[in-house]
């Protein structure tokens, strides 16, 4: 139930578009707040994405935005924007969004303003550049951020065009962590009664994934480069090509590649002193992969898993998205639900309490849905 849920009896205001904001906002609503979402007349973007709908708008959209209430504000017309103020006055603890630079200022709805008449207020904003320095004016997207980065100059092939992730790994992240500073914040103001300025940006996200490529660089100079499913600092620790398919063999230590020799019936391997070491192997990354995949082709991945699991080495296929839906042990996790039978199962909060995950959210709502219980809660001062 959401009165067991860790944020239960905490009210959001999300005026969130596209991914990073409203996934924060339905993070917030699974562990248990009370999230009215924020859409202009036209709706949020993710509504017209494709190629996949449901219900007249983007499958995207229900999966951001599950278990919120939503409004149709447009703050541009002063009245409505004064309703806006008015209900996070009235009701928010939270207040996120993720505006262009400069248009929350433009309607007093900037940390400073809103935070000068309620300093118990924690603000939550999503940038792209960042607040400060000379591009936090600039828009961007998870793309950019993945080349301005560096994220791309080290993703795919070497050799090859750009790649970015295949997930939104930047948008996401974004709001993951500005879901964690709205948590912290919380958790001072319950102590200190006072509330917070929470600045997450896509930018910082995506240089925080870059930890490991930045220290290597800033420890010796090494600007990394493309390895393609593999890494810089680990060998064997890839996808090698079976008979079937691909599979991912990962050794982060010399005693796993060992046990790897031997399951692979080569042991020696593992004594050539090209190859005993994890510095040795990164140094002949070619000639061991090669040796490798020769073997890893002679039979069918299945045939693989089941010796290397055996063998205690990690091990793990190249899966699409049907078959890691339908897959035994995501089944076991329960971690795609619906509410209702008749919903399309979308992915749930990847946490348990005390061994339960917290149940589907109630189904995206449409524009302006709850306008009508807005004007009610404002009037009553309660529901």
């Amino acid at each position: 139930m959401t009165s067991d849920l860790p944020l239960a009896g905490i009210t959001v205001v999300e005026l969130g578009d596209s991914a990073s904001a409203p996934f924060a906002g339905k993070i917030l609503a699974e562990l248990g707040a009370e999230v009215w979402k924020v859409e202009r007349p036209t709706g949020d973007s993710a509504r017209g994405w494709g190629p996949s709908t449901w219900q007249g708008s983007g499958a995207a959209f229900h999966a951001l935005n599950r278990g919120k209430r939503c409004l149709r504000i447009d703050i541009k017309d002063p009245d409505q924007l004064a309703t806006l103020h008015e209900l996070i006055a009235a009701r928010a603890d939270v207040f996120i969004h993720n505006l262009r630079p400069g248009s929350a200022a433009r309607y007093g709805l900037d940390a400073d303003s809103l935070r000068a008449t309620k300093p118990e207020l924690v603000h939550a904003e999503v940038g792209a550049f960042g607040h400060t320095g000379p591009m936090n004016t600039l828009p961007g997207y998870d793309p950019l951020m993945q080349a301005f980065s560096g994220i791309m100059s080290i993703t795919g092939e070497e050799g090859q065009a750009p790649v970015r992730a295949g997930v939104s790994i930047v948008d996401f992240g974004t709001g993951m962590w500005a879901v964690i500073g709205i948590l912290a914040a919380l958790f001072r103001r319950q102590l200190q009664h006072r509330g917070a300025t929470v600045n997450s940006s896509l930018l910082e996200t995506a240089i925080a994934w870059m930890t490991v490529g930045i220290a290597n660089y800033t420890a010796d100079g090494a600007i990394g480069g493309r390895h393609g499913s593999g890494v810089a600092f680990i060998v064997p620790h890839r996808a090698y090509e079976a008979a079937d398919g691909h599979l991912v063999i990962s050794c982060a230590n010399d005693a796993l590649f060992a046990r790897l020799c031997e399951a692979l019936d080569h042991p020696e391997w593992a004594t050539d002193p090209r190859f005993a070491t994890n510095a040795a192997r990164l140094t002949h990354r070619d000639a061991i992969d090669h040796l490798i995949g020769d073997r890893i082709a002679a039979a069918p991945r299945a045939h693989w898993q089941n010796i290397l699991q055996s063998a205690g080495i990690p091990v793990a296929p190249t899966q699409n998205t049907a078959e890691i839906v339908t897959h035994e042990q995501t089944r076991a996790l329960q971690i795609l639900g619906t509410p209702t039978p008749d919903e399309i199962p979308l992915v749930g909060l990847p946490l348990s309490f005390d061994g339960k995950r917290p149940p589907p959210l109630p189904a995206a709502r449409a524009i302006g849905a709850d306008n009508h219980l807005l004007e009610q809660v404002l009037k009553n001062g309660e529901e």
